[in-house]
């Protein structure tokens, strides 16, 4: 199954800028990619237990505990900037308009 994958309207939507043989190279690899996944798609994993990794993993993190914390005075020692007992930082989110 061959699906049609318009892939110079989707450069369009991510703002990339494609020469015309780089859309067939990538519609091309597209529609390959897409086959393989139909063709995994027959097979039948009916009873197969799903799995979020393929080998066998151990919890290597940590218990969520809470524990021992600085006061705010040590916090902001040495806080470059501070203000109303919070670290001042500079506004990084632009206005929209």
């Amino acid at each position: 199954m061959q699906a049609n994958i318009d892939v110079a309207y989707i450069a369009g939507l991510a703002k990339i800028d494609l020469t015309e043989q780089e859309t067939e190279r990538f519609t091309a690899d597209l529609n390959q990619i897409l086959s393989y996944v139909n063709q995994l798609e027959q097979w039948d994993i009916e009873g197969v237990e799903a799995m979020t990794h393929p080998l066998p993993t151990c919890d290597a993190l940590r218990a969520d505990c809470p524990g021992e914390s600085l006061d705010r005075q040590a916090a902001l020692a040495n806080a470059p900037a501070q203000e109303d007992g919070q670290f001042r930082v500079p506004k990084v989110v632009e206005s929209a308009h």
